[in-house]
């Protein structure tokens, strides 16, 4: 699975160019790369014990509270800068048909 795979490119006539060199002294066959794949190092497994999951379970839970109270004080900051907005808007299209009307 992990070794490398060298396609054969095919002739403008459709018949396969074989990737060996011929060696005119003799007619042995050479490949072109011998050379080793490189073989991947074995990972290590994590074992969990009881504690370490309990432990993990909470780190994950708190880490779920605190993204959700920082994304619900985001939508709050928003709301109440939208309702503030409007307020002032409001206070202003008054001030403005008051100074049309005197």
């Amino acid at each position: 699975m992990l070794r490398p795979h060298v396609p054969v490119n095919p002739l403008p006539t459709g018949s396969p160019i074989p990737l060996l060199k011929r060696n005119p002294v003799d007619s042995e066959i050479e490949p072109v790369n011998s050379t080793p794949a490189p073989v991947a190092a074995p990972r290590t497994t994590v074992q969990l014990t009881p504690g370490s999951a309990l432990a993990l379970a909470a780190g994950g839970g708190a880490v779920v509270l605190v993204v959700g109270a920082v994304l619900v004080s985001m939508l709050l900051a928003v709301a109440i800068t939208g309702v503030s907005v409007a307020v002032c808007a409001v206070v202003l299209k008054s001030l403005l048909n008051q100074e049309r009307k005197h």
